[in-house]
Parts: structure tokens; sequence; C-alpha cells
């Protein structure tokens, strides 16, 4: 547990210094999942012995070429190809694949030092905000076990609540970073598209869909980024890697003079709770000298932009599927493939207006605001039976993703935007707030975010035990 304890950063500086070695890290997780994931099954796939291969080959090197992480071990999200592990993308239809070439973000990953010992649970195909599929169950919330963990990136987060993990993988679509962030009292973090290069789907220049950080504080987090970014010509919009470390960004405050808090971005009902817990953090920045305004760009077309723009990727992504394995889909998969392949080129075109709009808009916002501020979800986590949360403050969504808006209003921005802890329910359940910078401008962000969590000083660090909660 003395490990298991230790920040990120921590034990990276430790690997450098030969304090420590990969393998003494791949023991202690191996221990720490043994006691915690029968309760909360986050981590369904292990590969400790590809683990172990890999770490005493980068052991075998000298300490300079080990790369940014240096052996620290990282779980991969079901929904990335490693090569030789098993990757299932949640769904039955692929519950019997290995691939036999890693994904582009893995390659970079284990050339920056990483260890792949695990693949983090997942929606079928990322699809929902609900981690459950039919290969390997339910993802429970370490906070209360009959809570769901969000999603997608639902065994990520839950990883790093519950101390099976120190920095994790996870992506993003509509808020897969961000949900299970929020509901796990973890930090979860959408880059910029390109930010992250990855294998590309059926669309190439997709900026909807991006990998990204997740870790317990934002140092850590700043961390994993280092390791993640960088450009790759297998990826047509991936992004040159900067001057500056994100770790270094993340240890200083940016000059900020105005912040604005929205709690609803003016398209969604909030749970009032939730509300008031993000509006009290997002006011400790006054504390600083920093103004904070209540304001939001114009996100009044966002629901039809996102909902259209989703569903044609998921058509392209998915409709081949659908016809060969209608059985083997969930139903939220179903009609989200369906909506797409009934969309008009019209639709969609009047859809990517409306994107550009949105980007305008939040261009000229953030001449006005250095951050902006809202829940990263409406609710505090819900029963885990529940599939998705189907109302919220006397408001009825029509379907599993509506509840989404206020991150997926945000994807739409192509700005980066991350959940960190900001207090708690009277029923003690994780509350994230979510803090947005202008496009590209993940390193402002980072130092901001910091400067916020030292401020809240929640103590995320400290991993929870599910077994006494």
């Amino acid at each position: 547990m003395d490990l298991i304890r230790q920040s990120a950063v921590s034990l990276v500086e430790q690997l450098k210094a030969g304090a420590i070695t990969p393998l003494d890290l791949l023991d202690a997780l191996e221990a720490r999942i043994a006691e915690v994931d029968p309760i909360v099954n986050a981590l369904p796939t292990l590969c400790f012995d590809r683990a172990r291969t890999h770490a005493r080959r980068l052991m075998d090197l000298p300490v300079e070429e080990r790369g940014v992480l240096a052996g620290l071990p990282v779980p991969i999200k079901d929904l990335i190809e490693v090569e030789g592990v098993r990757t299932t993308f949640g769904s039955p239809i692929f519950k019997d694949h290995v691939p036999q070439r890693s994904d582009i973000l893995v390659r970079h990953l284990e050339g920056a030092g990483v260890i792949v010992y695990a693949k983090s649970n997942t929606p079928e195909f990322g699809a929902g905000a609900n981690t459950f599929n039919e290969v390997f169950g339910a993802t429970r919330n370490p906070w209360n076990i009959s809570r769901s963990a969000a999603g997608s990136s639902g065994g990520a987060a839950v990883s790093l609540a519950t101390g099976m993990a120190w920095v994790a993988h996870g992506s993003d679509l509509g808020g897969s970073l961000r949900n299970p962030a929020s509901f796990c009292g973890i930090v979860g973090m959408r880059p910029s598209p390109g930010r992250v290069a990855k294998d590309p789907g059926v669309k190439v220049d997709d900026l909807l869909s991006v990998e990204g950080p997740m870790a317990r504080t934002v140092e850590d987090l700043a961390l994993l980024l280092d390791a993640m970014c960088g450009e790759d010509a297998g990826d047509p919009v991936s992004l040159p890697r900067g001057g500056i470390s994100f770790l270094q960004a993340a240890r200083r405050l940016p000059r900020l003079k105005r912040v604005a808090f929205s709690a609803d971005l003016g398209i969604t009902p909030v749970d009032p709770e939730v509300a008031e817990i993000c509006r009290r953090a997002a006011s400790r920045f006054a504390e600083l000298g920093i103004a904070v305004e209540e304001a939001h760009p114009d996100f009044s077309k966002a629901r039809h932009a996102f909902q259209t723009l989703r569903a044609a990727g998921f058509a392209a992504s998915h409709s081949r599927k659908l016809k060969d394995y209608p059985e083997l889909l969930k139903p939220e998969m179903v009609w989200n493939v369906e909506k797409g392949l009934k969309l008009s080129v019209e639709e969609i075109i009047e859809a990517e207006g409306e994107r550009r709009d949105i980007i305008a808009g939040t261009l000229a916002f953030f001449e006005v605001y250095d951050l902006l501020m809202t829940p990263a979800t409406i609710v505090p986590p819900y029963p885990v039976e529940e599939r998705y949360v189907s109302e919220c403050a006397g408001i009825t969504f029509d379907n599993y993703i509506d509840w989404l808006a206020i991150a997926y209003a945000v994807s739409l921005t192509t700005a980066p935007a991350l959940s960190l802890p900001c207090g708690f329910t009277a029923e003690g359940l994780p509350v994230g707030l979510q803090i947005v910078a202008r496009p590209r401008g993940e390193a402002h962000l980072l130092g901001a975010a910091a400067e916020l969590e030292r401020l809240l000083d929640l103590n995320t660090l400290m991993p929870i035990d599910p077994r006494r909660r």
C-alpha cells in the first residue's frame, strides 16, 4: 500500500533514480487488483506476463533511454488495440479478438516508457455513460457499489479511485473521460483534437472523439499527457509536441483575469445540489483576485449538431455490424446507427454549419474570459442498474445521450476540458467541476486546474477501499 498511495510523479522520479523498479510496481498492482477488482470489475483483462517481459527489456536500457515514464504501469481502455492482448471493445462480436498490432497511441506510450498491464472496462463500443457490457458485466462505483461509475472510461476511473492504477488511458466523445472522472472523484481530461495521436477510424479527420489522460491529481494527469502527446504520420490530424512540458505547465498558475461559470450552459437541467457544489468551487478563484462571473457561449444549437454528427459517425463505424450481427448489439447502439443511416446530406451539412458557429462563438467567448466552468455531470452517481439517466430536475430525456449535453456541447468546440473533483453530495458521493480553456490551451488549463485543486484540498491522491464503504 505504500507504493499504491504514492503519486505517479513521485514514482517516476524513484524509477529514474533506481530506488524502485517497474517489477516492484507490477507486484503491488497485481496484489491490489486481487483484493479490490472482484468488487468493482474495473480491469477485466490482465496481461502481467507481457508486462513483466516488457519491464525487463526496459530495465536493460540505460535510464536516459527508458522514456518519460521510465516503466510506470498504465491500463489501456478496452476500445484500443494492444498487440497480443484480448481487446473486446465491450462487444460479444469481438469477445475473442486478440490483435496482432498495437494502436498508434499504445506504440507511443510504450515508446515513452509505459508498461501496459491491463485493459479497463467500457460499454459496448464506448456507447453510453454507464460502464456495462455483455462480455464482462458492469463496473461499479467504489464510493457506493450500488451506483454507476459512468462511462465510457468507467473502468479506468474506478481503477484510479481504488489504487489499481496511478494513471490511466481514457477516451472522450461526448464526455466519456469527464463523466466517470466526476462520478469517481478523480481527474479526467479531454485534450484538443489531435493532441494525442491514434489510429484513425472510418472518418479519418474525426474531431469529436479523442484519447486522453486520467489520474488522481492534475500533476499526474499532466505527466501522462506528456507521454501521450505528439504527432504521427498515421494520424492526419495529430499535432506536433509543444516546447513546454505539460507537467511544467501544471506547476505554474497562468495569468487569469476573468473566468466564467455556468450551471447549465443554457441547454440542460441540473441537479440543484450538484450545481451549488460546482458554483462554490468555481467561486474559489475569487480568492486569487480573479473575477468570477456567470456567462457561457451560445450552445442553443449544440443538441442538434452533436446528435446529428454523432449519429453519422455511428452509421459510418458500425452499420456493417448492425447488418451482420443485429442480435449482438445493445438497443442504444441499434438506435444510434439507425438514426445515422436515416440522415440526409442536407441534415449533415446543417449540423456541420452549426458546429462551425459554435466554434466561432467559443473563440469569441475566450477573448473575454480565460476559463469556462460548469458541472462535469448534471447528476450525482445513479443506480448501476439504470442504463442511463432518463430524468433530471423534472425534465425527461428523449434518449440515452440527452443527459450528457453539458459535456458534449464542449466536445463540439474543439476546446480542451477536464473534470476536477470539487466536493461531495450530502450522501458522500463525488462531484466534478468541468473546466474548459480555449482550443489548444491545455497548458493554460492544467495550470489553472492545479491551482484550484490546491485551493479545494480534497486529498484525491488517497485511494479508497470499496470493501469498507
